[in-house]
């Protein structure tokens, strides 16, 4: 993007000596743009001045590869370019802003240039015109212009502001379009930059145009899906739609094209008009239809964009081309990479297009079996009463897997010369796929088109797969007043077909990969959609749902599924490849429950892969990528995947509302590793698809939710009550949203800044340079406002007070409640922060590992845990009733046993610190920890009672880090910890101690760095320590380290966090901006000390919590 803007600056410059001569005292900022444009390129392409007369005169410039230059034997000189060698990439010719452009492309000095070079570019130094090769003549194939006339163009040049982001991203876009022309156009992936380049510039231009111009469309598209394109987000969605579906149809009518003239040299060129005539799609049809219209291309001007996309597709070289377009991988090799290219905000927005193919193969060898085994269908998916439906088929992957699935079994049966009918019936009569987004339908409809041609089964022109433009989550039930749509009949006549799939066909198979979420300005238009969760919101017989779970998208298409098969057919299965959080999610618990009684059997393969809950580690630490990750697109998703299979065999009579006499039997396993997609591959080659890990069958417990993970809880657990049912008060953290200017490390630095921040001598504009994120507004904050409205105010010395930012670190907050200056400053939370008054803090489900409560007396972070967490006090501030009195946080069960044992309110409330520290208790308790609240056991004797307690008042001690702990922290240290953590100097350095003269303090191991922001941990270093197994050392630089850490503490976590490490990172030097302080120093000593002590309670912990639950 700065190309452009470098390019007009340095014009401006040399303008400005007043002693440039019109043309070539320009030429190095013309070169240094070329230059610049085309080391972005593979190969580069570097340009080269006042060429040397090779035959037709000495053009201004040529446009040499990389290949073109020889390699120096050095290996450090620049490349020389080979004597002799004619530019690859063209010659240019350099005028003045003030000489026309058109007469110089009507000169002969260019046309003599053409007939030597085939290609020229020429500029005066405003306008830009590409002129190349087109069946053996000129052609003016790609131009741009920066200015009108001379005068704006100097006036642009002089300009203090930059062009608009969208002009330099044309106008380079355009440079890299000339550059890349003579480059052999062969590979899928060229191809799919130059289409997404004239992608771009259409977007481009809808954005610019009156959106007058496309309502037709819009109004056509929305009554046809029943969605709403709403707002900017909404417009910008349909812009492109639009611009992909042109895109897409005319690169999916050239391959179709290729096909019917690959053996007819005398075949007319393929062009763009006539796309809808190979595609037989009425949104094609619709499309362009609209796009021709005078009014349409006179304001939007997307012709010529479509007519270079003609001229581009024309250069191809066919044969190789095709050779490496392996068209049943056409999503990776061209899909993918052109919108890449395109919006790659957009494609991560839009999501993964394509499932691995395979997990479709495996998919579909599993509901092959399933209607074999289950159903007792003999020749499953090939029994020509199977109806198959994919309600979000995206490109067709399945259902062309489905169709590739049924050749080899029509094959196995002896088909015979009926193969071919019976495929083209399948595919147009029974196998049916629903899509909402344009694009990617038309590239259905090519896929199954080029899968049939495959199989020798081509469907005859008038006839189409049965791929329908529609939202799979409407439309299945008539409307009262069922709008009729009469814009387009295409489109009718579509929106009706799909409705007879919807109303009409028997559906027994409906699989596929559902979106995870919504588009963003893609909303549901009418109350169907809305209403389809509503089934799983109220369970009869477990927890009712917590949190927004069940309005992702993907919950939806489960409810159409099996309404569709359990309660329209009441015969059939689902099988869907989706987000893995329905299998335990709090928010799904009524999904769960109507599963196990609308089916009589469920599959899972849990997937893994999650970034969240495993970090996509396996569970002895080896890597676990998403199963989406491959090689075009290595990332994958961030959240775990699994397929589930849910099958219903028997057509039973149920009475309304009634549950069936028995659940569906759970069957469930992992896949974990780099190699899941290979396992699953192999199992779907197996003669039967049954191989790989064996099942686990499970009973999903109500009482947790019916979870379709395997959850290990000891008998007793779920008698004792939750947390909430002892302790009913609880908070969340403080959000404060602007970290770097309300929390510091530093007392006297926040107390310094904030003084600053209320002194009104201080402007905003010194207060910004000083430290902007005092004044940065974000949303719902405006930062000017807010501190006119605190500026008569002042300063407060008693808003700078303790705050645990994260695990076992203590930090300073400015709090401020009576503005949005800290963004949730919870005082309903700061009220009950009462001198000596203990808090937990635990989580009623985490995503994270299974991890004990965090203990503190200081205000705390919301992301001190994982999301979700909330700090227990052990007492609420005084209030009317209490007479001035600290009121315990107990519920009536608790002080009722309380009472009865005679032990005081902090007895209990430091027994539940010990128990939930203690490890037996979440080894055995595992599976219900990660449903719901942990549960405490209530001992029946004092004594038991105390025994705990006296442990839990050790844990808080450790925890609190505030608190000098005699033995562990200050005072004669035990010698089993006095051994661990000191700073020392690296082995043989001089013995004469460390000095902070020296920047021995200064942590520079790589331990974190600042970006954009935000602290970003860094690797730092560690070195096992020398005869010490099973210890490291913890190095600050290359001269210091903290010694003999053993590995266990250095691997301890809190609230998700790896603790000793968090605390460096925001400590390095990069983040602090200064060495630590002998005090900091030792502060990492006594945390490693603290955390090691903590380590060495687990026995007794254990052991308190064993004779807790013996009543």
């Amino acid at each position: 993007m700065l190309v452009l803007a470098t390019y007009l600056h340095a014009l401006a410059t040399i303008r400005a000596t007043g002693a440039a001569t019109p043309e070539t005292s320009y030429y190095t900022p013309l070169e240094n743009l070329f230059n610049a444009v085309g080391a972005g390129l593979k190969p580069t392409v570097r340009a080269v001045f006042q060429l040397s007369d090779l035959g037709a005169g000495r053009p201004d410039f040529g446009l040499f590869a990389a290949g073109q230059f020889e390699r120096p034997a050095d290996g450090v000189s620049s490349p020389e370019r080979r004597a002799g060698a004619l530019p690859e990439r063209g010659a240019g010719e350099v005028k003045g802003p003030g000489e026309a452009l058109d007469k110089l492309l009507a000169g002969k000095q260019v046309s003599k240039y053409w007939d030597k070079y085939r290609q020229v570019l020429v500029t005066n130094l405003r306008q830009f015109a590409f002129v190349a090769e087109l069946d053996g003549k000129p052609l003016l194939l790609d131009s741009f212009e920066l200015a009108k006339n001379e005068a704006e163009f100097w006036t642009m040049c002089h300009a203090s502001t930059p062009p608009p982001p969208a002009v330099a991203a044309s106008f380079t876009a355009f440079l890299e379009r000339c550059l890349r022309h003579a480059a052999p156009l062969d590979e899928p992936k060229d191809l799919a930059w130059f289409l997404a380049a004239f992608a771009r510039e259409a977007r481009q231009r809808l954005e610019l145009a009156d959106p007058a111009h496309l309502q037709p469309l819009r109004t056509a598209l929305e009554e046809t899906l029943g969605v709403r394109f709403d707002g900017e987000k909404g417009a910008r969605f349909l812009r492109a739609t639009v611009v992909q579906t042109l895109f897409y149809g005319v690169f999916s009518a050239w391959v179709l094209w290729h096909r019917d003239t690959a053996d007819d040299p005398e075949a007319a060129p393929f062009a763009w008009r006539n796309a809808p005539d190979y595609l037989q799609l009425p949104v094609m049809q619709v499309l362009f239809e609209q796009v021709g219209t005078t009014s349409f291309l006179k304001n939007v001007k997307l012709r010529d964009l479509l007519d270079r996309t003609d001229l581009v597709l024309a250069r191809v070289n066919r044969a190789r081309f095709f050779g490496k377009f392996a068209e049943t991988e056409a999503i990776q090799y061209f899909y993918e990479p052109f919108l890449e290219a395109y919006d790659p905000q957009l494609r991560k927005e839009l999501g993964v297009w394509y499932t691995p193919p395979e997990v479709v193969r495996y998919m579909v060898a599993r509901v092959d079996w399933a209607l074999r085994t289950q159903l007792n269908i003999p020749d499953g998916l090939a029994d020509e009463r199977v109806v198959v439906l994919d309600p979000c088929c995206g490109t067709g992957t399945f259902l062309v897997e489905v169709l590739r699935h049924l050749a080899a079994a029509l094959e196995a049966q002896g088909a015979g010369a009926l193969r071919a009918e019976q495929l083209r019936k399948a595919a147009t009569e029974r196998l049916f796929g629903f899509e909402i987004l344009t694009a990617p339908f038309v590239v259905a409809h090519l896929q199954l088109g080029l899968a049939l041609r495959e199989f020798g089964a081509p469907l005859p022109p008038e006839a189409r797969a049965a791929v329908y433009l529609t939202n799979a989550l409407t439309g299945w039930d008539p409307a009262k007043h069922e709008k009729q749509l009469t814009t387009y009949p295409a489109l009718r006549k579509e929106a009706e077909a799909a409705r007879h799939v919807k109303r009409d066909e028997r559906i027994v198979v409906i699989l596929g990969n559902p979106p995870y979420d919504g588009y963003a300005g893609l909303s549901a238009g009418g109350s169907e959609e809305d209403r389809l969760a509503e089934a799983y919101r109220h369970p009869r017989r477990t927890a009712p749902p917590q949190g927004q779970g069940l309005n992702d998208l993907y919950v939806r298409f489960f409810r159409m599924a099996e309404r569709q098969i359990a309660e329209r057919t009441r015969q059939g299965l689902v099988c869907f490849v989706a987000n893995y959080s329905w299998l335990d999610g709090l928010s799904h618990p009524g999904l769960r429950e109507r599963f196990l009684e609308a089916f009589d059997g469920i599959w899972i393969d849990n997937l893994n892969g999650d970034k969240y809950a495993t970090g996509k580690t396996t569970p002895d630490g080896r890597p676990d990528p998403s199963v989406f990750s491959t090689p075009f697109n290595r990332e994958g998703i961030q959240v775990g995947a699994a397929v589930s299979l849910l099958v219903r065999a028997h057509d039973r009579p149920e009475a309304d509302g009634a549950a069936p006499a028995s659940d569906a039997v759970v069957h469930y396993r992992d896949f974990w590793g780099k190699d899941k997609r290979a396992e699953l591959a192999a199992i779907a080659a197996a003669p039967e698809p049954t191989t790989g890990p064996a099942y686990l069958a499970l009973l999903p417990n109500p009482a947790l939710g019916l979870p379709f993970k395997p959850r290990a809880v000891a008998d007793e657990y779920l008698t004792w009550p939750t947390l909430p049912q002892v302790f009913p008060a609880s908070f969340p953290g403080v959000k404060t949203s602007r970290d770097e200017a309300l929390v510091s490390i530093d007392r006297a630095e926040l107390e310094a800044r904030m003084q600053r921040y209320f002194d009104p001598a201080v402007t905003d504009a010194q207060l910004e340079a000083e430290h902007s994120p005092l004044m940065a507004s974000g949303t719902d904050f405006n930062a000017t406002n807010t501190r006119r409205q605190l500026l008569p105010r002042g300063f407060r010395p008693e808003s700078v007070i303790p705050f645990m930012y994260r695990p076992l670190d203590v930090r300073w907050l400015y709090w401020e409640n009576e503005t949005k200056l800290l963004d949730r400053s919870r005082p309903e939370y700061q009220e009950h922060i009462l001198e000596g008054n203990p808090w937990l803090f635990t989580t009623a489900r985490t995503r994270k590992s299974i991890e004990p409560p965090i203990y503190s007396e200081a205000l705390t972070d919301l992301n001190l845990m994982d999301s979700g967490a909330r700090g227990i006090p052990l007492y609420l501030a005084p209030d009317m009733l209490s007479a001035g009195e600290r009121r315990p946080n107990l519920s009536h069960r608790a002080s009722e046993y309380l009472t009865a044992l005679g032990a005081p309110p902090e007895t209990l409330f430091y027994h539940a610190l010990a128990v939930l520290h203690a490890p037996t208790y979440r080894e055995q308790n595992a599976g219900a920890l990660r449903q719901d609240w942990p549960r405490l056991p209530l001992p029946a004797s004092l004594a038991a009672l105390d025994a705990s307690a006296a442990l839990g008042r050790e844990v808080a001690a450790l925890l609190d880090v505030r608190r000098p702990v005699p033995t562990v922290t200050h005072g004669a240290i035990r010698p089993e910890l006095r051994a661990i953590g000191a700073p020392q100097r690296r082995p043989g350095a001089p013995d004469t101690g460390l000095h902070p003269a020296e920047g021995h303090f200064g942590l520079r191991a790589r331990w974190g760095t600042r970006s954009n922001g935000t602290v970003v941990p860094g690797a730092g270093r560690t070195t096992p320590t020398p005869d010490q197994p099973d210890h490291l050392d913890i190095w600050l630089n290359d001269e210091a380290c903290w010694a003999a850490v053993p590995a266990a503490v250095w691997a301890t976590t809190l609230g998700g966090y790896p603790v000793l490490k968090k605390w460096l990172s925001y400590r390095a030097a990069p983040v602090l901006g200064r060495d630590l302080t002998m005090d900091e120093v030792q502060e990492f000593m006594r945390l490693v000390r603290r955390l090691a002590a903590l380590l060495a309670l687990s026995p007794s912990l254990n052991a308190a919590y064993n004779a807790s639950t013996k009543n």
